[in-house]
């Protein structure tokens, strides 16, 4: 080996010594620095001739894992999906109050039967009449205050995605800018830890708003890509954006650069947003749903009572709900057994008697033979039995009753009379003690050969289960006057919706909709113009489609007006029609209709399908302990998860900072390594020196 060899020999050990050196005190430095990756030098031998000419060093490398980096990511994603998920069912749930506390949602129930039981005991007490329907009216604005504020959790929920969306395109835009840096850096030979590092923290935020997929580009940074994919950041940046399908369902697209108009879905599994959107798609409007169901019935059941029951005197006129069914023929189809109708005077004798047997379509007067009648001529043949005693009118889809002479009252007896589960004056609310400020029974009691009425249009939003949009479609009302004109018109492949799935209606005459496979889509009303006849309801309020009608449905209760300003209107008797001519078959002592409304929550009645729970036979009070028990078991699911994601998480972060931390026992013995061989590098030199002075003082 010439002198010439030696030296530059050990000149290159030296500097890749004091290369070693830095690197390793750059590590030790930075031993409590968040999100720093220790770094190591590599370097290779120099090869001259098949002669070795010492060492080059060719890069400065971060030591890292990229699978425990992988496993970090995925459950960072997993952590943050139900850290966000917890957080918000744990504020839905306390909107409910504390099972504990008195004014705890599902324990106003059980105030109202007991208010109602105290009632009965001294029912001419006008201050026991008044604290049961302050009790009713509470239950109801609390379910109001309630609805409200999960609405006003899904905009919070809403505005914290359009957000999130905002800071991922944020963090993208940023990792392709280190991208082009640490490629031009690794170019021109430099260390571009330092921005590899930053990059790595920008991953691992947005890992926690959304999952994604990391892999090395070759010329230094980082490939990112969607689940599925596509790619968001890498040779260069994707812009996303949050695309709503309708006023509840919502996803995350990629935009066009071209074209921004045009946007392509992708898959979000994890992080933040995967958590927000679960809340806003479906946890919060199925909470709102179910909580619309659970108040509509009640006040069915509350209703069911009180249109059985009668105030002492009884009121002059009873006017019912509207039905929506702006025609009488489809309102009175339907019926079958038989129920009574008497106009009493102020004593509560009975002045005449109508008894109505909707099976075989016949009324009987006082006992005499009445008229016959159909659906169509109901109203015609009860005007005809009320005689010069009263009047009854169907207009606007609402049935009203009232007696045509001073001091002489309408009282109900609803017999066997049933249809959709409700008697004559339940179905058509002729004394409704809980009024709705629109159609919140969505059991029309329509059924396939009933004529739908419609005219006009709606329009359906066909999304995927995760809301993707498919498209739109809209859905002229047929020239066929059925039901079943209609609904196949709706599940038509070529023109309705039967590609995605299936409307049918219910021997209740509620209308559904179901997705079938493979897509099992949803569909939303984004446009409705249809009307049931003249000012009638629209296709989606008659029956509830859509988000806007279900999301709002809780709201839309009170106490009826009279009654609430007169307790005495609250009807608290029952028409004994079994006494003797002359006799009072409304007493004002009567308390059998109290007792009734005291034990209304036992009674069985029927609950449609609402948010994740299926339809169901089931007493109120049965269906308040599971609604309740469903929000506690959701929230406690939610923590749950989030605990053992958040361990996970814990376990992988911890083992790839084993690998990726720097450790200061290895450090410190890099460091005596390269000081080592930095003074042999050095004695090699100074030997070189030595030798050649010897040689020049030869010369």
């Amino acid at each position: 080996m010439s002198l010439h060899v030696a030296l530059n020999t050990a000149t290159s050990g030296l500097m890749a010594a004091q290369t070693g050196i830095r690197t390793v005190s750059d590590n030790i430095a930075n031993v409590n620095t968040p999100g720093y990756v220790r770094k190591a030098m590599v370097q290779q031998s120099q090869v001259v001739s098949g002669a070795g000419m010492g060492v080059t060093v060719t890069g400065i490398k971060r030591v890292t894992d990229q699978y425990l980096q992988l496993a970090s990511l995925n459950a960072g994603s997993d952590a943050a999906k139900w850290n966000v998920v917890s957080e918000y069912l744990d504020s839905a749930q306390s909107l409910f109050g504390d099972p504990s506390s008195p004014g705890y949602f599902f324990s106003r129930l059980d105030e109202v039967w007991n208010a109602f039981a105290q009632a009965a005991d001294d029912p001419s007490s006008s201050l026991l009449r008044s604290q049961a329907l302050t009790r009713v009216q509470e239950f109801l604005t609390e379910a109001d205050r309630i609805n409200s504020s999960l609405q006003n959790l899904t905009k919070t929920v809403d505005s914290r995605l359009v957000a999130g969306v905002d800071r991922a395109n944020q963090l993208i835009g940023e990792i392709q800018k280190l991208n082009v840096d640490i490629t031009r850096t690794k170019m021109a030979g430099g260390d571009a830890s330092g921005s590899e590092n930053i990059q790595a923290t920008l991953v691992d935020e947005l890992a926690g708003l959304m999952n994604v997929r990391v892999a090395k580009r070759e010329m230094g940074g980082v490939v990112l890509r969607s689940a599925e994919g596509l790619l968001l950041a890498g040779d260069h940046s994707a812009k996303l954006v949050y695309e709503r399908t309708d006023a509840t369902r919502g996803y995350i697209a990629i935009q066009n650069p071209n074209n921004p108009a045009y946007t392509t879905p992708i898959e979000v599994t994890g992080g933040e947003l995967r958590g927000l959107l679960d809340m806003r798609d479906d946890v919060l409007p199925d909470l709102t749903d179910q909580l619309g169901e659970f108040v509509n019935r009640a006040a069915e059941q509350i209703n069911r009572v009180h249109n059985d029951s009668a105030a002492v005197p009884a009121p002059a006129t009873l006017t019912g709900r509207n039905t929506g069914l702006m025609d009488i023929a489809s309102a009175a189809a339907g019926f079958s057994g038989t129920s009574s109708l008497a106009i009493v005077d102020a004593a509560g004798v009975v002045q005449r008697r109508i008894d109505i047997d909707f099976t075989a379509g016949t009324m009987t007067v006082d006992g005499a033979p009445g008229p016959a009648f159909t659906p169509a001529s109901f109203v015609t043949a009860l005007n005809t039995a009320l005689g010069a005693d009263g009047t009854a009118t169907y207009v606007n889809g609402a049935l009203s009753i009232s007696a045509a002479n001073a001091g002489v009252g309408i009282a109900i007896d609803e017999g066997t009379s049933s249809k959709t589960g409700r008697g004559f004056s339940h179905y058509f609310g002729l004394n409704d003690l809980v009024r709705s400020g629109g159609l919140a029974s969505w059991d029309t009691g329509l059924t396939g050969a009933s004529n739908h009425g419609f005219t006009g249009a709606i329009t359906f939003r066909v999304a995927e289960g995760d809301g993707r949009f498919i498209r739109d479609i809209t859905v002229p009302a047929p020239a066929g006057a059925t039901m079943n004109d209609l609904l196949t018109a709706l599940n038509s492949p070529a023109s309705g919706v039967g590609l995605y799935g299936q409307f049918s209606l219910d021997a209740n005459g509620a209308l559904t909709f179901g997705g079938g496979p493979p897509l099992n889509a949803n569909i939303s009303v984004i446009a409705d113009t249809t009307q049931r006849g003249v000012d009638g309801p629209s296709m989606s309020e008659l029956f509830g489609l859509g988000v806007l009608q279900r999301s709002t449905r809780a709201e839309r209760f009170h106490v009826d007006t009279a009654i609430y300003n007169d307790p005495r209107k609250l009807g608290f008797a029952q028409l004994d029609l079994s006494v003797g001519a002359g006799l009072p078959a409304l007493r004002p002592a009567d308390n059998k209709g109290a007792l009734a409304l005291a034990e209304a929550g036992e009674l069985t009645g029927r609950f449609g399908a609402a948010g994740d729970v299926p339809a169901a036979n089931m007493t109120l009070t049965r269906y308040a302990m599971e609604f309740a028990g469903g929000i506690g078991r959701k929230a406690a699911t939610a923590e749950s998860s989030m605990s053992g994601a958040h361990a996970v998480k814990i376990e992988a972060d911890a083992r790839r900072q084993s690998v990726e931390g720097v450790n200061m026992d290895e450090e410190l013995v890099m460091l005596t390594t390269y000081q080592q061989a930095f003074n042999a590098s050095a004695r090699m030199i100074q030997a070189a020196k030595d030798l050649f002075d010897v040689l020049l003082e030869f010369v």
